[in-house]
């Protein structure tokens, strides 16, 4: 899947045909991919990577680029007021454990 922001939008369940939160939706895009790539300590790269400071967008770095934007939709703000706030089982960390360089 290309993560583009009409896939994005069909993940956070957004009508297709709004386009009022694209802007906001493709610079969540960036940021979380840029996010992984700090986590990581790797530049995503599209196709095979060919440096071992390089990782490929497959499936679950995706799928953690997928969990940050949706997170960052739905909370706006920096912090929550009056709510618990726990972290996924097996979520974002989880999906990039094996591929982060130490």
């Amino acid at each position: 899947m290309a993560l583009d922001v009409q896939s994005v939008k069909t993940h956070l369940r957004v009508e297709l045909d709004f386009t009022g939160d694209d802007a906001l939706i493709a610079s969540y895009i960036t940021s979380a991919k840029a996010h992984v790539e700090q986590h990581c300590d790797r530049k995503l790269v599209d196709g095979e990577p060919e440096e071992p400071e390089e990782m490929a967008m497959t499936p679950d770095v995706e799928h953690a680029v997928l969990m940050l934007v949706a997170h960052w939709y739905s909370n706006r703000e920096a912090a929550v007021v009056g709510s618990t706030s726990n972290q996924v089982q097996l979520g974002f960390e989880r999906l990039l454990w094996y591929r982060k360089r130490f």
